[in-house]
């Protein structure tokens, strides 16, 4: 009978089976014999620990579910050794702060000031701007408009909040809105602040008469709402419509939103205003810009009066007639706001948490926040201590006969801070050493008014240099770069790398000097900058604001200004 086929072709019902393993007792299993009349060894004893790790192994492979139990025995064996060894015989594991994040600016000071006092091979003044625009120069060259104003279409009345300079965004963001809709603009009405404390009203800081009859062609202004006008609203502000605008908001929200309601009302209202217009605008719009911030807001008569004086008498009291002025950011609320770490020890932590308190109540003690004051410091973001600009300027080049004009407010620890930075710079004044009690009196008790006139006497210096951000050094930069042919002659320094500078245990006066000249080199480079998108027009005048000519090519006068507010229906 023939075997049956599978269905892959082989014969037999399966796969033949391979031929099975030799039993144990084959003769076929060769064993190896000892030989006749030797010993038979028996194996060696195991010690305890391989009876222990046998019996384990044993255990693992036959039974896999026991590697669950794996974790535990590793943990087991970590705590059983590390009991039988002594803490005390482990290496310890030091963290030390990052350089530059502890501030060790007086041990610096007091390491070099012998060899810095003996320093006075340069003279900054005389050798200190060196980059000039190759192409030509810069002059102002803002379009001046002689076309009679149509018709108004109402009235524009605007609050302006915060400091002189942030009261001055608003001014001048005012007048650009106000032409563009070609509205009628309400003298700005400055909003007190609890911080500032100051009732100054515009007249009291510019030059009203000024400012109205600088703009006359292009924006008409208006010293107050007409009495036909609020008689609609009972004489009250509070029931005039009050746009609530968004910071940095286009041009085209101000046609989109306010025009309608300006035709409809005849009087709207804005509050508040800083900061509510953005940088990128129509060229018309940015022309008014210009012609307001640098044409139409002049100080006025008492504070620009005093400020020349100011001016005369600090080049009196220079050798060449060039001072540097500072701009100095030390007073108890800004190291308070700033969170970090000098060295005044408990006595400044309590005093600080106690502004912190009184200015920003619960801010800075909310749920969750993390105050990390030596980040703050790496970062650049710590106000320079008086002994910190005079160590900066001492090794910029400047002597130790350099008049200095020192811009601020009441200097936090005054007695105590102020000390090494005159030791460094005796001919050191301020407004109230270059002026009389008599003379500051109806300036003393308004913040913005004596901040006018920091900002003056600033604006004239041959160096000015500032040491902390903010809405003064941002106005003080462009104009300076609008009267200096573009240059705005400013040294702004490079705070985080003063961080790391000034914490080193090891830097000579040399190398440290080096270091500060290169510093002061990088910002006469970046004097000369020209105005990026989403730049400011209050820092980088150029081009908006002014012409470069050829150095050949004697400046145009301003020319005139076609008007865009026939396209306003």
């Amino acid at each position: 009978m023939q075997p049956k086929l599978n269905r892959l072709g082989l014969g037999g019902s399966a796969t033949p089976s391979p031929p099975s393993s030799p039993l144990r007792n084959s003769p076929r299993v060769h064993r190896r014999t000892p030989k006749l009349g030797s010993a038979v060894r028996p194996p060696p004893p195991r010690s305890l620990v391989e009876r222990v790790t046998g019996a384990l192994l044993s255990l693992l492979l036959r039974r896999q579910g026991v590697f669950l139990f794996a974790p535990l025995i590793y943990v087991g064996l970590i705590i059983f050794c590390m009991g039988t060894i002594s803490l005390e015989s482990m290496p310890r594991i030091i963290s030390r702060p990052a350089q530059g994040s502890l501030y060790r600016s007086p041990q610096l000071y007091r390491r070099l000031k012998a060899e810095m006092d003996a320093d006075n091979s340069t003279d900054a003044l005389a050798t200190i701007w060196k980059h000039s625009y190759k192409g030509g120069t810069w002059q102002p060259c803002i379009n001046m408009s002689t076309n009679e104003l149509p018709e108004s279409h109402g009235y524009i009345y605007i609050e302006a909040n915060g400091g002189l300079n942030q009261q001055r965004t608003s001014i001048c963001n005012a007048v650009a809105v106000a032409g563009f809709l070609n509205a009628t603009l309400v003298i700005p009405n400055f909003h007190y602040h609890s911080i500032w404390r100051d009732p100054s009203k515009f007249k009291d800081i510019y030059d009203e008469d000024f400012f109205i009859q600088s703009l006359k062609n292009d924006v008409r202004i208006v010293d107050k709402v007409p009495e036909f006008i609020m008689e609609r609203f009972d004489h009250n502000m509070s029931n005039v419509f009050n746009f609530k605008v968004k910071a940095w908001a286009p041009i085209e929200f101000y046609t989109n939103f306010v025009l309608p309601k300006l035709f409809e009302e005849k009087l709207v209202r804005i509050s508040p205003f800083a900061n509510r217009l953005s940088f990128n605008v129509p060229t018309p719009v940015q022309r008014l810009r210009c012609l307001a911030n640098y044409e139409a807001l002049k100080f006025s008569v008492p504070i620009s009066t005093l400020a020349d004086k100011l001016v005369s008498r600090m080049r009196e009291k220079s050798a060449n007639g060039k001072y540097v002025s500072v701009h100095l950011r030390f007073e108890e609320d800004m190291v308070a706001f700033s969170c970090c770490i000098f060295d005044g020890g408990e006595e400044e932590k309590k005093e600080m948490n106690a502004a912190r308190e009184r200015g920003w109540r619960g801010k800075f003690t909310k749920r969750g926040r993390v105050i990390r004051p030596g980040a703050i410091r790496l970062n650049g973001k710590c106000p320079l201590t008086p002994l910190e600009v005079g160590l900066m300027l001492r090794g910029m080049g400047f002597t130790n006969n350099t008049a200095i004009y020192l811009a601020s407010g009441k200097i936090y620890k005054a007695e105590r801070n102020m000390g090494p930075l005159l030791e460094m710079f005796p001919f050191l004044q301020t407004k109230e050493s270059l002026a009389s009690a008599e003379e500051l009196a109806a300036f003393k008790n308004f913040s913005s008014r004596m901040a006018a006139i920091d900002y003056s006497v600033c604006l004239h210096s041959e160096v000015f240099v500032t040491t902390q951000g903010g809405n003064f050094p941002h106005f003080l930069i462009g104009h300076r770069r609008f009267l200096y042919g573009g240059h705005s002659k400013t040294i702004k320094p490079d705070k985080r790398k003063l961080a790391i500078l000034f914490d080193s245990r090891n830097i000579g006066w040399k190398a440290l000097k080096r270091q500060l000249l290169n510093m002061r080199m990088h910002s006469d480079s970046k004097g000369i900058e020209r105005k990026r998108p989403n730049d400011s027009i209050y820092s980088y005048p150029c081009p908006d604001c002014m012409c470069l000519y050829n150095k050949t090519e004697a400046p145009r006068p301003p020319q005139k200004a076609d008007s865009f507010n026939q396209t306003i229906i």
